[in-house]
């Protein structure tokens, strides 16, 4: 593999991480190289963002939910035949779990792992000279994480970016490049992230913008010759940590309520042999006859709720399909499981009443963290005893649980149990956690 690697990172979350990382491979892909990227963590909305940017797909890499030789797996695939491998940070550099080092999910635990170069994004709009401190502290946090240059965000003036850059210059850091203030740079938000791009009609457009911005702006010379060869250190292993398919056919449910469904989970399914059938609930289509197992990803189902209720030939069919074949969902697919959704104006929506629970978004209480899941009996994620790694994030409150066998035994990422999660009743299973990889720690 000849592809160099480096890392966007920033001191905290909302620093402009993915608008410069979109900016940084779209330019570089107008420059002729051949760039794949991928995200820290396991945020499901970006990586299409970089899919859409690079021109290729994207995947996640996280080293808490994820073991080594899955991560490297994924990488080795991502940026086998590319040029630059570029990797979008999740939170602060140094955020991630209360776990051992190279396990918390942080940034920083890629930055050691695959020893690559770390390009700070520094949002400097409610500072001057003092940033400078800030990207000393950070190239001095830990040997092992190398800070190769800053980029500057959210410049207000020419004045402004001088007294920035030259206080980050006289502690020895390279400034790639400085952006300024531009809300035209901004991608639009809603409560679980940003607007999926799937919803941008104009992204493309969006995503020129931002590589004429990185060519005027960003040395990309400069941040080229700052990428390394990515190194690896665990023993292959072809499966670790990949999740089975739930069948041979899986019926797939894509849309703009089901979205939320991680790129290296759909291509380890793939690769294993099992064939992927989409299929739109919103356009009331029910699964595939032909699938034998059924998928309802997470999304935004509280936000299509009224369509959901009146698909009916989506809820018939998947009544029907649940007699004879496992259907499971997660997050936004496990409330549509249930028995109703309460919207955010407090209107309560029928949904299919395979599970026994019901769903509220009326009142708006954010679930997130990371989830090892200890299955309670033999179903499509993997066998009675297994141990699986995921994600949490919805703001979705149960109001009602219902009485249906429980799915799982969870614990956060320090090992805490959480109690039992999620439901089952015959066929049909779902949890609010979206699975990752398989294994425990």
């Amino acid at each position: 593999m000849t592809a160099r690697g480096l890392i966007v990172a920033a001191p905290q979350s909302g620093a402009g991480k993915t608008t410069i990382t979109l900016a940084l491979v779209a330019a570089l892909r107008r420059r002729g190289l051949k760039v794949s990227a991928a995200k820290a963590g396991p945020d499901y909305i970006d990586p299409a963002f970089h899919a859409a940017a690079s021109g290729s797909a994207a995947v996640n890499l996280d080293t808490w939910a994820m073991p080594g030789a899955l991560i490297e797996m994924l990488a080795v695939r991502a940026a086998g035949s590319a040029d630059i491998f570029v990797i979008e940070g999740v939170m602060g550099l140094f955020d991630g779990a209360a776990a051992r080092a190279g396990r918390r999910g942080a940034t920083a635990d890629l930055a050691a792992h695959f020893d690559l170069p770390v390009v700070l994004v520094l949002d400097v709009a409610r500072q001057a000279q003092s940033a400078a401190a800030i990207a000393r502290g950070f190239a001095a946090h830990d040997p092992a994480v190398k800070i190769a240059g800053v980029i500057l965000n959210r410049t207000a003036s020419e004045r402004h970016r001088a007294l920035v850059a030259d206080a980050v210059s006289a502690v020895g850091l390279p400034v790639f490049g400085v952006l300024p203030r531009d809300a035209a740079l901004a991608l639009p938000e809603r409560h679980l992230g940003l607007v999926q791009a799937a919803e941008h009609a104009d992204l493309a457009a969006l995503i020129e913008h931002l590589a004429e911005t990185a060519d005027r702006q960003l040395n990309l010379d400069a941040i080229v010759a700052a990428a390394a060869p990515l190194t690896f250190r665990s023993r292959r292993d072809n499966h670790a940590g990949f999740l089975p398919p739930p069948g041979q056919r899986v019926a797939l449910a894509q849309d703009r309520a089901f979205s939320f469904v991680y790129p290296h989970v759909v291509e380890a399914w793939r690769s294993a042999g099992a064939e992927i059938l989409p299929f739109s609930p919103l356009a009331d289509e029910p699964p595939p006859e032909r699938a034998d197992c059924c998928w309802l990803p997470g999304g935004y189902p509280e936000l299509h709720a009224q369509s959901l209720a009146a698909a009916q030939n989506f809820a018939e069919g998947l009544r029907r399909f649940a007699q004879t074949r496992p259907v499971h969902g997660e997050c936004g697919g496990y409330m549509v499981l249930g028995q109703s959704i309460e919207d955010s104006a407090g209107h309560l929506y029928a949904m299919t009443g395979l599970l026994g629970h019901t769903t509220s978004f009326a009142k708006r209480k954010l679930h997130l963290g990371y989830r090892e899941a200890l299955l309670l009996s033999d179903g499509v994620l993997g066998p009675k005893g297994a141990h699986v790694r995921g994600h949490e994030f919805h703001y979705a409150s149960l109001i009602s649980a219902g009485d249906d066998e429980p799915f799982a035994e969870l614990s956060d990422s320090e090992g805490r149990a959480l109690g039992k999660g999620g439901g089952r009743r015959g066929r049909v299973s779902g949890t609010f956690f979206h699975a990752i990889a398989a294994g425990d720690s």
